[in-house]
């Protein structure tokens, strides 16, 4: 039986069935998101703590190649990120104030974030275009946190530098049949809670890409995956209202392999299975999914994407520090665990030992697990966050 369908909270993916609507905000903008990750909505001891947080990661530099791949993907700079940061140092330079960084995502601090927030909300109005607009939103959400991350944040893990849990986490390869899209939210992107980023830490950038949403050189890089491989070999972990759920066995191992019929062969795939993980908020995953169905239409004519429902999943790991909206939804790595558990009991599927790497990214969560809540600890906030009382 399917479990219901999974609200999306932080780097959520919605799995299961849909059974249940939620209200799901679409709007792209400045409007201020009622969220649980403002610090208005954290428990007063992390309030507290994260306001004494300031990290000056300026410096004055724009972002370089090698420091933007550092972060998680093999793409060049976005385009409109470096205007956004050349815009930064212009009005550095026109106010004579200086840029400061602080809080939870590298947020603008002092009299500065004032007049850049003035500056480019006329920016925002200029753009001729509601797709100016939301690229234009992304790169400014992107380079601030890029910015204001220096120095603070590990590159690779996305920790506190003091609480890098890099060299606790075992690569494993990945069988080369299938790939994971990361398709995250500008607001997940260099989220130290965030679970996406450990699919690429543990099976690497050719298995698991990051795609940031509303950039313009990522999406572009997915779609022409998608458009090398076809629809029937595109699957997002999503759930689809408007047509019955599909499962891992409803999937069409045809044409995947050379001589599927009968056996599978050893030496790899034909072509590869593609999976798309939507990382964000349940009211950001509903833009971004519109935006996924958009984009569909213009590469195959047709907007129904085919969705796919896990049929179990457990308690998720981090649901101690990170409340999910209910007891059976999970997070972003743990979505992918359930998939490839579920995968390696399909028949042909299981010489590929899919189960290996499941053990492999479930290991990765307990370090993260394990490096977040030290982090607790030590800054002397309680370890389990506050119950909210809507879990339904």
């Amino acid at each position: 039986m399917l479990v219901p369908a999974a609200r999306p909270h932080a780097c959520r993916c919605s799995l299961a069935a849909a059974g249940r609507a939620g209200r799901m905000d679409s709007g792209v903008g400045f409007a201020r998101e009622a969220s649980v990750h403002t610090v208005a909505a954290l428990p007063v001891e992390e309030r507290d703590a994260e306001a004494e947080l300031e990290v000056k990661g300026w410096r004055g530099e724009g972002v370089s190649l090698r420091e933007w791949q550092g972060w998680g993907t093999s793409s060049p700079v976005p385009a409109m990120v470096t205007k956004v940061i050349d815009d930064l140092k212009a009005l550095e330079k026109e106010t004579d104030d200086q840029i400061t960084f602080g809080g939870i995502g590298g947020k603008l601090q002092g009299s500065f974030r004032v007049q850049e927030d003035r500056k480019q909300r006329g920016v925002y109005r200029s753009l001729p275009d509601s797709e100016m607009k939301m690229q234009f939103y992304a790169a400014r959400q992107i380079a601030c946190r890029l910015l204001g991350s220096r120095g603070y944040l590990c590159q690779k893990c996305w920790l506190a530098m003091e609480d890098c849990m890099c060299s606790r986490l075992v690569p494993c390869a990945l069988w080369s049949g299938i790939r994971f899209w990361l398709y995250m939210h500008p607001k997940d992107f260099l989220r130290q809670n965030n679970t996406g980023k450990l699919l690429w830490q543990v099976f690497g950038l050719q298995s698991a890409s990051l795609c940031l949403f509303g950039v313009h050189e990522h999406e572009e890089t997915m779609w022409d995956a998608f458009k090398l491989v076809g629809r029937d070999l595109v699957w997002v972990l999503y759930p689809n209202r408007t047509s019955t759920p599909t499962s891992v066995q409803d999937i069409s191992l045809q044409g995947l392999f050379e001589n599927s019929r009968d056996q599978l062969p050893q030496d790899g795939p034909q072509k590869t299975l593609n999976f798309v993980l939507i990382d964000g908020t349940w009211s950001n995953s509903a833009a971004m999914y519109r935006r996924l169905k958009e984009q569909a239409k213009g590469v195959w004519g047709e907007d129904d994407l085919p969705c796919l429902s896990l049929c179990a999943l457990g308690v998720s790991p981090m649901h101690k520090l990170r409340p999910q909206p209910a007891w059976d939804h999970t997070c972003t790595a743990a979505a992918a665990l359930g998939l490839l558990s579920e995968l390696h009991l399909r028949p042909g599927l299981g010489s590929y030992a899919l189960d290996e790497p499941a053990r492999a990214l479930e290991n990765a969560l307990d370090v993260l697990l394990d490096a977040l809540t030290a982090r607790r600890v030590r800054k002397g906030r309680s370890i389990t966050r506050r119950e909210r009382n809507h879990l339904f």
